[in-house]
């Protein structure tokens, strides 16, 4: 039918230049002119596709009635009183009861058009029932809604009007009708206008006999997919933010493989540890060795971890090279931050690393010792790995939250007092500290704060302050003290989030959509 109507349209425009009043018009397999909403609706779906051809309109707003269903069924059987009537025998016959009157019209029809014929004269009550007093009647109520039903007004006016609303026979609806004109290239052809030009089109040359949509310029194109931040990225420059507003320098974390030593030796961790054992770490077989660190720093260390020094007897194990020069995936950035804190002790030495002054700095503020120490405090956020077995709170890959303050005479009171201040610009207030151990602090704490919604206590990260056997060695003059914390990334993303398995939160599994529309984090 659709296809019917836009070709009567352009027929009737080939014939008449213009169509005035698209309420002339019948729709295919209507008998009825199109005065109904519903049928101005159809038409408009018809005019939207012709628009194309260079087929335009003008829309007109027009208020018509419409008929409820009792109107619809006053026009198609009469009106109440007329059906009362026509129910009724004539004067002089036996007259028909109120119960054989309802079982005649129904019940609505003879309450209702009982009163109205009644009032009209039309019917007379005799004994126990009803007879006709009138020969003939004109149902003008009937009259009245057909002429509504077929045009939409009523000749009568709008006393009739107020009337039929009165008696909810009809309903006043806002409706339209329209206007339609040809265009400059105007075609009774209903062939669809080609959309694409595709490589059929070019091969065949088809393209040539075709006949294109318009571009439509002022539409909407589909919006664009443009990147977005991954959740732990956003919780990853929040916590960034921190640190730099609280003065610290980032430090270079892009060395993913590290030597045992640097991993571990150099933190005074036992190369018996448990942590250094495969199921605990991912070592590299091709390279598998690294390439030797500073001799003279090394021959410390390696002193320091067989027999003492610094006021520590050691570890008292033979001391093994093979497994200070593994490779192996970083299990913690305090890999780097080692690295870092031996540079940081190269004044100290009297060394140049990165090409500073050789000699020990002279006197000055901030260094009134003269032993080339200079205060830092260094953050970094990267990734580390772990031969862990992967569940809904643990993958073999993580990201660390790691910084360290070096200054001459840390207290472990300035520790407690820094991590209260840093978590605090996280939103975490309620905070409880426990001794903890750790290889290469003394003394250790492990910091839990208080989860709203969990309601309990949640460990959220661990520090200390770094041993004397793990400066020392470096260089640092014996007054320098070191704290370290460290924190990881995904749990508090997790928990900022609602994400209850981490493995939707990183992997194959995590959902484009949600990564797209996570909001911004705000400690």
């Amino acid at each position: 039918m659709a296809e019917q109507l836009q070709q009567l349209i352009l027929d009737t425009l080939d014939a008449q230049l213009t169509l005035p009043d698209t309420r002339a018009l019948k729709i295919p397999g209507q008998s009825s002119p199109a005065f109904s909403h519903d049928a101005q609706i159809t038409i408009l779906g018809a005019l939207n596709s012709l628009l194309s051809r260079e087929a335009t309109y003008e829309t007109h707003e027009v208020s018509s009635h419409v008929l409820t269903p009792e109107g619809v069924q006053i026009v198609r059987e009469g009106s109440h009183e007329a059906r009362v009537w026509a129910a009724l025998p004539e004067r002089g016959s036996a007259p028909l009861g109120a119960q054989d009157l309802k079982r005649a019209v129904g019940d609505d029809a003879a309450k209702v058009g009982q009163g109205r014929a009644f009032k009209s004269g039309w019917i007379a009550k005799e004994g126990n029932g009803f007879v006709k007093a009138a020969s003939n009647i004109t149902d003008t109520t009937q009259i009245e809604l057909c002429e509504v039903e077929s045009s939409g007004t009523l000749a009568a006016g709008e006393k009739a009007l107020a009337e039929l609303r009165k008696r909810k026979l009809i309903i006043q609806r806002k409706g339209q009708w329209f206007t339609v004109h040809k265009g400059a290239n105007f075609s009774t052809s209903i062939a669809k206008p080609e959309t694409d030009l595709t490589v059929d089109m070019l091969t065949s040359g088809s393209w040539k006999k075709s006949t294109f949509k318009k571009y439509n310029f002022d539409a909407d194109g589909i919006p664009t997919s443009g990147g977005a931040l991954h959740p732990i990225l956003k919780v990853r420059e929040e916590i960034r933010s921190i640190f730099l507003e609280m003065g610290f320098e980032e430090m270079p974390t892009g060395t993913f493989v590290e030597s045992g030593f640097w991993c571990f030796d150099a933190l005074f961790v036992p190369q018996l540890h448990p942590a250094r054992e495969l199921q605990d770490t991912f070592y590299l077989s091709d390279p598998s060795t690294s390439l030797p660190p500073p001799s003279d720093y090394y021959e410390r260390v390696a002193r320091v971890h067989e027999h003492g020094g610094y006021g520590s007897i050691g570890y008292r194990t033979p001391w093994s090279h093979e497994e200070s020069h593994k490779l192996l995936l970083r299990t913690h950035t305090t890999a780097s931050s080692a690295a870092m804190l031996y540079k940081l002790a190269a004044k100290c030495r009297g060394e140049d690393i990165d090409g500073d002054l050789s000699a020990k700095s002279q006197p000055g503020p901030g260094n009134p010792s003269g032993d080339g120490f200079r205060p830092a405090k260094l953050f970094s956020i990267d990734r580390v790995f772990r031969n862990e077995t992967m569940d809904a709170t643990h993958l073999a890959e993580f990201h660390q939250v790691e910084g360290v303050v070096a200054d001459q005479n840390l207290t472990l009171a300035d520790l407690i007092g820094f991590m209260r201040t840093f978590f605090r610009k996280m939103g975490m207030k309620n905070l409880r500290f426990k001794p903890a151990y750790n290889p290469y602090t003394e003394p250790s704490l492990e910091i839990f704060a208080w989860h709203p919604l969990l309601e309990k206590w949640v460990e959220i990260g661990n520090s200390g302050m770094f041993r004397p056997e793990m400066l020392a060695p470096m260089g640092f003059p014996p007054d320098v003290r070191v704290h370290g914390w460290g924190i990881g990334l995904e749990r508090p993303t997790m928990i900022r989030y609602g994400v209850n398995n981490i493995r939707t939160l990183v992997g194959h599994k995590t959902s484009i959509e949600n990564v797209e529309n996570s909001p911004a984090v705000m400690f």
